[in-house]
């Protein structure tokens, strides 16, 4: 079979890709817990490299990657060309509008601009737009949850497990734009070109998610 690179999201989804392509019985060496950023699994036949949840679209749609796990969130933000053949099942979270409570009983006035901050500035256009209420766009890289509270926005787009963080804020949650899990997503031309090892990949990890 031909060896695959698989770019791995660091962060809150690298424990559990790695328990579950070890559950496949993929070899993935313990250097995972180190700084290294590149790693191979004992038979040879994957090599792993572990990058930035946003980069994994990038890394797989161009060919550096011949496949990923990231969340679906980042995909949705991303846009990438890519194929998405399996849910993977972990890192259940949700990619949500939140506010103040006074906020949500307010609702949207269609006549009247939403400021809303966010790391997801393509998701929460779309949503706004498809909902036909214009939208003042106010992108931060973190501490999303803050800026209701200091006056940056009145509504806040953020990824939510158990909503605790949006809570200790003050916020609540107005609406969920979206499930999101871990995906295995796959470069188009490896899907063709590298078939059988793409497809021995997808069940091999199919089976160890029903096991």
């Amino acid at each position: 079979m031909t060896a695959l690179t698989i770019a791995i999201a660091k962060g809150r989804l690298q424990d559990g890709a790695f328990e579950l392509f070890r559950r496949a019985n993929i070899a993935v060496p313990d250097e995972q817990a180190s700084r290294r950023l590149m790693i191979q699994d004992k038979s040879g036949r994957y090599s792993f490299i572990l990058v930035k949840p946003g980069d994994v679209p990038v890394y797989v749609e161009h060919g550096v990657a011949d496949a990923g796990v990231c969340g679906y969130d980042v995909l949705m933000e991303s846009d990438a060309d890519v194929h998405e053949p399996l849910d993977l099942g972990f890192g259940r979270c949700r990619l949500v509008v939140a506010g103040k409570a006074e906020s949500s009983e307010r609702g949207y006035n269609p006549l009247a601009t939403a400021r809303v901050a966010t790391k997801y500035p393509r998701a929460t256009a779309d949503y706004f737009q498809r909902r036909g209420v214009p939208v003042e766009l106010i992108e931060l890289s973190g501490s999303v949850e803050l800026a209701p509270g200091l006056g940056l926005s009145e509504h806040i787009v953020d990824l939510v497990e158990t909503g605790r963080t949006l809570r200790d804020n003050g916020l609540v949650v107005i609406d969920t734009i979206a499930e999101s899990t871990a995906r295995l997503i796959v470069n188009r031309a490896s899907y063709h070109l590298k078939r059988a090892s793409v497809a021995e990949l997808i069940e091999t990890l199919k089976a160890a998610i029903n096991h």
